[in-house]
C-alpha cells in the first residue's frame, strides 16, 4: 500500500515544502535583495542535484540532439519561472502568491489537453475543477480579502504569469523524461538556472553586505535552496514520470490548504466554515484524480538514457 502510493506521498511532502516556503522567502528577501538570493540558492540547489545525480551513476551529458532543447526548457523553467517567481512574491502578500500559484494544475490540464496525449478525461476534469475551487473558497472564505490593491496587484500578475511559465515548463520536460531518469534532468535543469541566476545576479552579489544579513535569513535561503528548489525538483520531475504531469500538477493545489493549517497550528488562526470546505474540495480532487486507470505512466527504461 505504501510503496503503490509513495509518489503521492513524496509530492504531499513537496506541496508542505513549498507551503512554508512562501513565508520563509519573505522573511529572507527582507535582507536579501531577489537576484541575489536567487543565484545563492540555486548554487546550493544545484550542488545537492549534482551530488544525487553522480551518487546514482549519472553525469550531466545529454544527448547531442537533445542540447540546445534541454538548455531552452531549463532557461523557462530555472531562469524564467524563477525571477517572475521571485520578483512576484517580493512585490505581493505571500497568501496571494500561493493562490496564484495554485492555478498551475489549470494551466498543466490545458495545455496537456492541446499538447500531449495526456487528455482531460471527464472525471480529471472534475478532479481538476474540484481542486480549483477548493482554492478559490479558501481565498474568498477568508477573513481577509485577496488584495488586488495597487501595490500588491503588480506582484499578483507577475505569479501568476510565473504559474503559467511553470506549467509550460512541466509540459516540455515530460517528453525528455522518457529519455533521461528524473535525477539526472533535475540535476542538468539547475545547472542552467545556477548558470544563468548567477549572471543575472552577479551585480547584486557583488554589493551584497554578507556581515547585515541575520543567521534567520541565512536559514531561509538554505531552507529555499536544498528543500524547495533541490529536493522539491527531485519529487517533482518523478513525479511527471511516476504518475504524469497534470496530477502531479494537482498536488500544487495542497499549498495553499496546508498554508491555512500552518496559520492554524503555528499562528493560532481560525478558519471559516467555507475554508474547511474548500479544503476539503481541494483534497477531494487530487482524490479524483489520482484513481487508477486515468493517467499513463512514463517509462524510463530505454536504452538511449544519457549516464
Amino acid at each position: 500500500m505504501i510503496k503503490k502510493y509513495f509518489t503521492d506521498f513524496t509530492l504531499i511532502a513537496v506541496a508542505i515544502i513549498w507551503a512554508l516556503n512562501f513565508s520563509v522567502v519573505k522573511i529572507a528577501l527582507t535582507e536579501f535583495d531577489p537576484y541575489s538570493f536567487n543565484a545563492l540558492r540555486f548554487c546550493m540547489a544545484f550542488g545537492l542535484l549534482y551530488i544525487a545525480a553522480r551518487r546514482k551513476g549519472y553525469s550531466l551529458k545529454v544527448n547531442k540532439e537533445h542540447l540546445w532543447v534541454l538548455i531552452g526548457i531549463g532557461l523557462v523553467g530555472n531562469l524564467l519561472y524563477q525571477i517572475l517567481f521571485i520578483v512576484g512574491i517580493n512585490l505581493t502578500k505571500a497568501a496571494n502568491a500561493s493562490v496564484m500559484l495554485g492555478t498551475i494544475p489549470i494551466w498543466v490540464a490545458l495545455l496537456s489537453q492541446f499538447f500531449t496525449e495526456e487528455k482531460l478525461t471527464a472525471l480529471k476534469s472534475v478532479g481538476v475543477l474540484f481542486a480549483f475551487t477548493g482554492v478559490a473558497l479558501i481565498v474568498a472564505g477568508g477573513s481577509n480579502e485577496l488584495s488586488f490593491e495597487s501595490e500588491t496587484f503588480l506582484g499578483d500578475i507577475i505569479t501568476i504569469l510565473s504559474a503559467i511559465v511553470w506549467a509550460v515548463y512541466t509540459i516540455l520536460s515530460k517528453k525528455y523524461l522518457k529519455f533521461y531518469n528524473s535525477t539526472q534532468f533535475s540535476a542538468f535543469m539547475a545547472m542552467v538556472g545556477f548558470v544563468c541566476l548567477s549572471l543575472v545576479g552577479l551585480p547584486s552579489l557583488v554589493q551584497l553586505e554578507w556581515s547585515s544579513i541575520s543567521t534567520t535569513a541565512y536559514g531561509g535561503l538554505v531552507y529555499s535552496g536544498l528543500l524547495s528548489v533541490g529536493v522539491a525538483y527531485l519529487i517533482w520531475n518523478n513525479g511527471i514520470v511516476k504518475i504524469g504531469a497534470v496530477r502531479t500538477a494537482t498536488y500544487q493545489n495542497l499549498v495553499p490548504v496546508l498554508g491555512l493549517v500552518f496559520g492554524v497550528i503555528i499562528l493560532d488562526e481560525e478558519l471559516t466554515l467555507f475554508q474547511y470546505i474548500g479544503a476539503f474540495s481541494v483534497i477531494a480532487g487530487i482524490v479524483m484524480a489520482r484513481i487508477p486507470g486515468n493517467y499513463k505512466s512514463i517509462s524510463t527504461n530505454r536504452p538511449d538514457v544519457a549516464k
